[in-house]
């Protein structure tokens, strides 16, 4: 009866077992990956750090450390160990608890694909049950691919190839024998055996793993004296990030969620970005250094706080409490230990003691309020007392300095004018402490960095270059504000009669009004939507001239792509492909082109023409060789264009630049607006500059390919006429064919008047 019990019992649950087929394609849960364009890892996703390894890549010595102490007879057995069962039934029957379960490898794999944990007999009988079925179905080595690859093995590593990062920091192949048979011993215990937890239990596990491989003859005595003499050195590894750019990895995050769901956590998704890895490193860096920069001018903040007076009791506390304060983007947490007056003595959170020598102390001024800052200080005891928390930073000849968390934030964004592919972009100083991406959710005004799309809205009515506009006093009653508004240049002072060219270089607010009010406001509203600017973001107002509608940094940085690539509109993106765990692709992007004279299927809309895309170009080429942005100059490059803004009070300050292939804006501001007390062209062009410095580096310049219908003829720059030619005061200039001058300019002409019918524009405002 016992028997035939057992009988329907076994023919009862084998009807309920699932069909292990599936385990011939199994999915197993891969995080998702988002990787540089050259394949970097920026981030990982998901709750399961797993990195699935063909079994035949997989290192022969940790394959028979498992075999040696999980299960010896594996390639013997039809998927249950009858000697293992029955040991275990025995030491039940002796002890009453199941402290054996007599568990092949293929059992272990039943269990952790297809049942729980809890520790019943019908788990137990499915297990095995599962267990033949699955011998049955797949091959030894598919069922030992499985559990490698499947097995948690502590501090959320599943799988010996997670492990070995976690552990050691390394791909599995370069771990040694000592450290395979650690990772091969942690199936047993994985939480408490593993060693970061518990270092004299992994010890002992792993040397019992080690003498297991030695009975076997797996390895040599030679070798197991070498491996059980080596120390534990393991220790927790993150993830093997290798190019920080936090803020693309969360945008890329959000657009993966919501085109796959949340399913995306746990499919191993691999996507790769536009972002080069060789430019994003030097956006990090170039923002870091312009906001540290920008924040150490305007004075020491103060420290942290105070930890009182130091004694060999307390030193152990200070430590301690040092580890509470984390490192902010190489901005590392020291206490001060000793003062002298031109040195300072620190102790890091590990406990290193360094020191920092005046040079990485002088800069530290008091901070005033409203931009000013104290007098230059003359030792070190002005500046920090012992006990002090500050913030430290090494430099690169390897000193160490004072420094501190810039108040300013800033971001950086760089884009292939040709296709909209994003190649470098750092939403603020630190995405750890500060999630918010400025590149993308701060709106703000963009000031004169705004001023060139309305003077590409006045080339394309008719002006040219050497139109003359009037910088003069001017007052207007606008409705919307309770007095009347009288603009003014940031030098508080006026220029008479200014060509076009030179106004937007020397960034003239009263000309670019002028200018605004002769070409209207509502054209000029409709020409911005040409450049993918929201019209419900601009104001319906003479204020349009200064920029004061909002713009984020993407949306300007898009807008001066038009100007780089010949009037093309292209539209940015950051994903390039997908492909799913198995590496086959399931998506890739096919951007837009900008190009002239090309049939592609994929070519970019044609957003403005391509001659006044290039009188733009010439102009903001002007900004850098003789007005604003002359600190670019130092690039020694003469491929360059571009356009400061600083708003009202300076409250923001930006730099949008560009050559041909490569679109640069950078900005920086208080995320509470207040003023910077400081230019753009002293606080964003330097940023901007730094990293255009390191992404060109050794690459020729790209003269932009001067298209039909533009003529290059001599003129007088202070009429914008026909040069006569006796004079002395000349200059060539560019223009349309059809508003190319005709007539000379005479010693009569007063300087801006219009002599010719044919220049389609009055030349005087």
């Amino acid at each position: 009866m016992g028997f035939l019990t057992l009988i329907v019992l076994v023919v009862n649950v084998e009807r309920e077992l699932p069909d292990v087929g599936v385990l011939k394609d199994f999915q197993l849960q891969i995080p998702l990956r988002v990787f540089t364009a050259n394949g970097k890892l920026i981030a990982e996703f998901g709750a399961k750090r797993r990195n699935p390894v063909p079994y035949d890549e997989i290192p022969k010595d940790i394959v028979h450390a498992v075999l040696a102490t999980e299960d010896q007879r594996f390639f013997e057995h039809s998927g249950v160990d009858i000697y293992g069962l029955a040991r275990a039934a025995v030491q039940l029957l002796l002890t009453g608890t199941k402290s054996q379960g007599g568990s092949t490898i293929t059992m272990q794999v039943a269990r952790n694909f297809f049942l729980t944990s809890k520790k019943t007999y019908t788990r137990k009988l499915k297990e095995i049950l599962l267990a033949i079925k699955i011998d049955h179905e797949l091959s030894k080595e598919k069922i030992l691919d499985l559990y490698l690859n499947k097995i948690y093995l502590g501090n959320h590593a599943y799988g010996v190839a997670a492990a070995a990062q976690v552990y050691y920091g390394k791909p599995l192949e370069e771990l040694n024998l000592a450290q395979l048979a650690m990772i091969a011993g942690l199936p047993k215990a994985p939480s408490n055996l593993n060693p970061l937890a518990n270092k004299e239990a992994a010890l002992k596990r792993r040397n019992h793993v080690l003498h297991r491989m030695l009975e076997r003859n797996y390895i040599t005595y030679a070798a197991y004296d070498d491996a059980v003499n080596q120390p534990i050195t393991a220790k927790y590894h993150g993830l093997p990030i290798t190019v920080k750019a936090g803020y693309v990895a969360e945008m890329v995050r959000r657009e993966i969620i919501n085109e796959f769901g949340n399913d995306a956590y746990a499919q191993g998704l691999n996507i790769y970005t536009t972002l080069d890895t060789h430019l994003q490193q030097a956006a990090n860096q170039a923002l870091h250094n312009g906001l540290i920069n920008y924040d150490q001018r305007h004075g020491f903040q103060k420290p942290l706080t105070n930890y009182g007076t130091p004694s060999d009791h307390n030193l152990s506390l200070w430590l301690k409490q040092l580890k509470t304060f984390k490192t902010v983007s190489g901005l590392r947490p020291a206490v001060v230990l000793s003062v002298q007056k031109n040195s300072i003595a620190a102790m890091l959170s590990t406990g290193k003691i360094i020191y920092i020598p005046w040079q990485g102390l002088s800069w530290a001024r008091k901070r005033l309020s409203r931009g000013y800052v104290g007098h230059e200080p003359r030792n070190a005891k002005e500046i920090v007392s012992i006990g002090d928390v500050i913030r430290v930073e090494q430099l690169k000849n390897k000193q160490w300095a004072l420094s501190q968390m810039p108040q300013a934030q800033g971001a950086l964004i760089a884009i292939d004018p040709n296709n909209g592919a994003v190649l470098a972009l750092t939403g603020g100083f630190d995405f750890k402490t500060s999630k918010f991406n400025r590149v993308t959710q701060a709106a703000r005004q963009p000031g004169s960095s705004f001023k060139p799309f309305v003077y590409s809205a006045a080339l394309a009515k008719g002006f040219t270059l050497s139109s003359i506009i009037n910088d003069a006093p001017i007052v207007i009653n606008d409705p919307n504000e309770e007095d009347y508004w009288r603009p003014q240049n940031d030098t508080r002072r006026f220029y008479g009669p200014t060509p076009l060219r030179k106004a937007l270089s020397k960034s003239r607010n009263l000309v670019s009004i002028r200018l605004l009010q002769a070409i209207g406001i509502p054209y000029t509203l409709s020409y911005l939507t040409k450049f993918g600017f929201d019209m419900n973001t601009m104001p319906n107002s003479l204020s349009l001239a200064l920029g004061t509608g909002t713009v984020t940094p993407l949306q300007l940085a898009t807008a001066y792509t038009v100007f780089a690539n010949g009037g093309y509109r292209i539209t940015p993106f950051l994903i390039t492909r997908i492909t799913d765990s198995r590496g086959q692709l399931i998506y890739q992007a096919q951007p837009s082109q900008a190009c002239n004279d090309c049939e592609l299927k994929q070519k970019a809309p044609q957003a403005i023409s391509p001659q006044v895309a290039y009188l733009m170009t010439l102009a903001l080429q002007d900004v850098i060789n003789n007005g604003t942005g002359r600190y670019a100059l130092k690039l020694k490059r003469k491929d360059l264009a571009g356009k400061t803004g600083t708003t009202n009070e300076q409250k923001d300050a930006w730099f949008a630049g560009f050559n041909h292939n490569l679109v640069t804006v950078a900005w920086v501001g208080y995320d509470q607006p207040q003023s910077l007390h400081e230019y753009a062209s002293k606080v964003a062009l330097p940023i901007w500059t730094e990293f255009m410095g390191i992404a060109l580096k050794g690459k020729p310049g790209t003269k932009p390919q001067q298209p039909s219908g533009l003529v290059t003829v001599k003129i007088d720059p202070k009429t914008g006429l026909l040069a006569d030619p006796g004079s002395s005061q000349s200059a060539f200039e560019t223009f349309r064919e059809q508003y190319a001058p005709t007539t000379y300019a005479t010693q009569t002409d007063h300087p801006g008047t219009n002599n010719s019918d044919d220049d389609g524009v009055a030349q005087l405002f």
